[in-house]
Order: structure tokens, then sequence, then C-alpha cells
């Protein structure tokens, strides 16, 4: 569970987040959220040059049927205990910077599998770090990271995802260790 300062997002009185459906009970949103966005899975990504709008527009597609603020970036401070995310007031900027450095990469393509785990890595734990949208964070860069792999010449195999393990690495990239992370892009990455 985060902590929020300003918590806009939320039904009066509760942690609850505003959702389409105006489900008041946690384990209702979470059974509609669950539903609705394995639906959206199911679907196409939207097509894009992955950049922060071709970003955006996958976390719309994923959570449009929940949340009425898919795709747009977090106005409230946010931490996971004592570490806070990136500030929204530099969320549009911090975007920016991560995704020129993307494109400049070329998009991590023409790598070999060690290299684009490694640069992988390093790309998802700042986008981790940002955290630009309220929740769904770790379903869109899960989303992204497939795509880039894809066009990069390293399509995962979501056979090998253990979504524990993934959760666990990109914990640890938060507190500066994108190793475990690395070993999981590189392990869903491996023809073998």
């Amino acid at each position: 569970m985060y902590d929020v300062e300003d918590e806009t997002y939320c039904y009066s009185g509760t942690s609850i987040l505003k959702n389409l459906a105006g489900l008041r009970s946690q384990s209702g949103l979470d059974r509609f959220e669950a539903v609705m966005t394995a639906q959206r899975f199911e679907e196409p990504l939207p097509p894009g040059r992955l950049t922060v709008a071709h970003f955006r527009a996958i976390h719309r597609h994923i959570f449009q049927d929940v949340y009425p603020w898919a795709g747009r970036f977090r106005t409230v401070r946010m931490r996971k205990g004592f570490s806070p995310f990136c500030y929204p007031e530099h969320i549009s900027r911090e975007m920016a910077h991560l995704f020129a450095r993307l494109g400049t990469a070329k998009n991590l393509s023409a790598l070999q599998a060690p290299a684009f785990a490694e640069q992988a890595a390093a790309f998802l734990a700042t986008l981790n770090a940002i955290h630009p949208f309220r929740d769904g964070n770790g379903r869109a860069q899960t989303a992204f990271l497939l795509l880039i792999a894809s066009r990069a010449g390293h399509p995962l195999n979501m056979h090998r995802f253990d979504p524990e393990a993934f959760r666990r690495a990109m914990v640890a990239s938060f507190d500066g260790d994108e190793e475990p992370l690395r070993a999981q892009i590189l392990a869903m990455a491996s023809r073998s």
C-alpha cells in the first residue's frame, strides 16, 4: 500500500479509489478491476512509437473501464514507506527525459540479450521511481516492457514470468539494486 499526502482520488473518508462503477468496497473494486483489466489485456495494445504519449495510451487502454483518470499523470505526492516517488510537479519533465534516453538508445534495439536486459532494467527502475499514475503503474510498465522487448528482437516468454519474483525485483530496483530485475528480464528474454 502506498502513502498518499493529498488524497483527491479516493472517496471521502476512505482509501478506496474513485471508480467508474461507483464501488465503495475494496474487495468489490479489486474484483471489478481484475475482470475489466483482464479483458483489456486480451485486446491488442494501442499502437505507438514507444514514447511518453504511447505509455499513457497503454495505461488508458488497460484502465479505461475502471478509473476516470486512466492515462493521466497523478497530481498527488506518494511514497512507499519512507521513499517518495517523483513529485507530481516533476513527472512530465522526468518522463520526457527518460523517454528521450530510450529514443536515443534506439528503443534498446540491436543489443544482445544481456545488454538488453541490463538497459531494460535500468529503464523500468527509473519509470517505477517516477510512478506517473495514481495506480496501475506496474501493469502498465509490464505491458510496455513487452512491447519494448518485442520490438528490440527479444520477445519475452511470459511462461517464465513469476509475478511475485518480478514484484520483488521491482522493489529491489526502487532501493537501488537493479540486478534482480535484470536477471528476471534476461530469464524471460532467453531463447533456451
